[in-house]
């Protein structure tokens, strides 16, 4: 079988620093902990890592520091979506020097297209780039990519190696994988919505891409083990720790407020990323973030984490509410 991309991929969040830079610095620690945490890949310049809030430029430098950081101890998986498809291929051939495994292109967004203009639009960039593409589809935010067209573009296109799916639905995933497979044993098919991971693995996909993993890999690598090495009562239980701390985390603010505040209960401030609030939306989500850090560590503990390392989380969200609700008083 030929090698496919599989496991728990993290969408890593993009740390910002108080000026509204990307912070270097704060990215390598940050790669570096989530590795030592167990993740099987890391996707930067993806929908959690706001990679529309960034330039182009700085969607390259961030691609350039995830991969020199990661040194070739996983793959990385990297977002490549421009305005357009010229813009598109020339970020993808660019990763694909840097040494990604692979990129993720997600369909066209702003104008939907129809089923075949969508299909037209990953045939040109399939033809014209030097590293592997997976299909990214995620309908609530870009045309999204049908079963007929995966199926064709699997069929006629060697460069595109997989689909990352964030729309949770299950029966296409299975319609896919039942066409695919059977002519393309190196297609991966990746989840990208957190509350269906477990039914996803079951069903036979590779792995995902999930924001939780960037704040709880432990809980993440979890489901995907205790799934491969069969013990899908386990996988079940677990999902059910993860949805709620999920339905937090996307709940809260604007996105990804709610994961940068999963972050921060594990250590990891990583600023407040690129979308300007209001004080009201910042004190709200000051609140919920406490919430969400108590939260994170019963799902520590629940996946192993030992009682310390759990209360720490607790004790350091808590500090960073209590910092920012004074500057805003």
């Amino acid at each position: 079988m030929t090698d496919r991309i599989s496991g728990i991929l993290t969408p890593n969040i993009t740390p910002v620093d108080s000026a509204g830079r990307v912070d270097e610095e704060t990215l390598r620690g940050y790669v570096d902990w989530l590795i030592d945490h167990g993740v099987d890949g890391l996707y930067p310049n993806g929908s959690t890592g706001e990679f529309v809030r960034f330039t182009a430029n700085e969607r390259r430098r961030i691609v350039e520091v995830v991969v020199d950081q990661t040194a070739g101890r996983v793959p990385v998986l990297a977002g490549a979506a421009e305005a357009n498809a010229d813009e598109t291929i020339r970020a993808c051939n660019a990763y694909g020097q840097m040494g990604v495994r692979a990129v993720a292109i997600v369909a066209p967004f702003y104008y939907r297209l129809s089923s075949e203009g969508v299909y037209a639009y990953f045939q040109h960039i399939a033809r014209h780039v030097d590293v592997d593409v997976t299909l990214y589809n995620i309908p609530m935010f870009a045309s999204p990519i049908d079963v007929d067209t995966v199926v064709r573009l699997a069929a006629e296109e060697p460069r595109v190696v997989g689909l990352k799916d964030s729309s949770g639905d299950l029966p296409n995933l299975m319609r896919m994988m039942s066409a695919i497979r059977p002519m393309r044993d190196d297609f991966s098919f990746l989840t990208g919505w957190d509350p269906s991971l477990s039914a996803m693995l079951i069903a036979g996909a590779d792995g995902g891409t999930n924001a939780t993993s960037g704040v709880l890999p432990e809980l993440t690598r979890a489901i995907y083990q205790s799934v491969r090495s069969g013990d899908i009562d386990r996988a079940i239980a677990l999902q059910y720790e993860l949805i709620p701390l999920f339905d937090m985390m996307i709940g809260l603010g604007e996105f990804p407020e709610g994961f940068r505040a999963g972050a921060r209960a594990r250590g990891w401030d990583l600023g407040n990323g690129r979308v300007p609030i209001t004080a009201k939306q910042r004190h709200q989500a000051n609140e919920g973030a406490a919430k969400i850090a108590q939260a994170v560590s019963v799902g520590l503990g629940n996946v192993g984490a030992t009682k310390v390392e759990a209360a720490s989380s607790v004790d350091a969200i808590e500090q960073i509410v209590r910092r920012v609700l004074s500057q805003l008083e």
